[in-house]
């Protein structure tokens, strides 16, 4: 797996790592996540029980001698202490909290159900930190519109299709990154693949097919590293995702926009909520627009916004949507996105 060191960590948490990648198909950004957690949590234990010197900077304790006999005295004190580390020293937020809660879990259980290490799992009951429950931050309209306007540089094509891209098909990074040529077919459908290796298709707007045109243009051919990639960075190879976020903090910031808590993800609701809100896009078919499992996930993100005739008959609108092709759900919300097709012109542009 790309992007995990593994020779400072013990080989049962490299197991549990290889593990997520190969059984549970976690993506590698996931298992780097899981990798971080679980070693500053053994690091931590180490320095909580004197087996380091005072004066060892704590990212330089070296975890790789931990063994079997150390994990089976960790309990469940331990992680509340390792918790309240988290909080108070490095000033972690619940959401991060709570990702060292699900990656600590995740071990503990693999520990005493796959490989039968522990006899009981000693974080069975750890609880994960409360959190405030806040609403989605999202760009109007208008600011999508100032956004778009701003693009400019050397990049201007590439850079404009990919904010249009998350504007108006509410892609994720990990997704708009991993994009190929051959994901696109006839110039209107794309194949996106999100978490856990799914795939789903989504139709492209007019503004998007549009954007992607342009961009075909200037897109470079020759020396290119990686020839099947859609989006290239100056280096001629897949663009990554730091870059991404770059450029949209970049044009973010030109536009005025800095400064409210907006990040790529947050496009990624701007899409959705203007979706919702403006083009009468049931809930069913936004839970597939947007690669969400559960329906739940989206119920709660977008429930807040907009359309209150929607919320109260959704059961009724759920019970009609099972019964229809999900590609042609998918293909009219497509169609008629939003009724606000995020583009160029400085207008949402008006389409059936």
């Amino acid at each position: 797996m790309p992007f995990i060191d593994y020779s400072d960590l013990p080989s049962v948490l490299t197991d549990f790592l290889r593990y997520l990648d190969v059984i549970k198909n976690k993506s590698p950004l996931t298992v780097q996540e899981y990798a971080t957690d679980l070693r500053t949590f053994l690091r931590f234990l180490k320095q909580s029980r004197g087996l380091v010197s005072a004066a060892t900077d704590f990212d330089e304790i070296n975890i790789s001698d931990i063994d079997i006999a150390f994990l089976r005295a960790v309990s469940l004190s331990d992680a509340y202490a390792f918790l309240s580390y988290c909080k108070n020293e490095r000033h972690n937020n619940a959401t991060t909290r709570s990702r060292k809660v699900s990656s600590i879990r995740g071990f503990f259980k693999y520990l005493t159900v796959q490989r039968k290490i522990l006899d009981e799992n000693p974080m069975q009951e750890l609880d994960t930190p409360k959190q405030k429950k806040a609403l989605p931050k999202y760009l109007t309209l208008d600011q999508s519109i100032s956004l778009l306007e701003h693009i400019d540089g050397k990049n201007k094509e590439r850079d404009y299709c990919m904010v249009t891209f998350f504007l108006n098909c509410g892609m994720r990074l990990s997704e708009l990154v991993g994009l190929n040529l051959s994901d696109i077919h006839d110039n209107e459908i794309i194949h996106v693949t999100g978490k856990g290796d799914k795939e789903r298709i989504l139709y492209l707007n007019q503004a998007c097919r549009d954007a992607l045109a342009e961009y075909l243009k200037v897109r470079p051919v020759d020396g290119v590293k990686d020839k099947n990639a859609l989006f290239l960075s100056n280096r001629m190879q897949r663009i990554s995702p730091k870059t991404v976020q770059h450029v949209v903090y970049t044009f973010l910031e030109k536009a005025g926009l800095a400064g409210q808590g907006l990040s790529v993800h947050k496009l990624r609701h701007t899409a959705a909520t203007l979706m919702y809100q403006h083009g009468k896009v049931d809930v069913l078919v936004l839970k597939e627009i947007l690669g969400h499992e559960n329906l739940g996930t989206t119920e709660i993100l977008y429930a807040y916004y907009g359309r209150p005739d929607e919320i109260s008959c959704r059961s009724e609108s759920f019970a009609s949507a099972k019964g229809e092709k999900a590609s042609s759900k998918m293909k009219e919300a497509g169609e008629r996105f939003c009724k606000q097709c995020i583009c160029q012109s400085g207008t949402s542009q008006q389409y059936e």
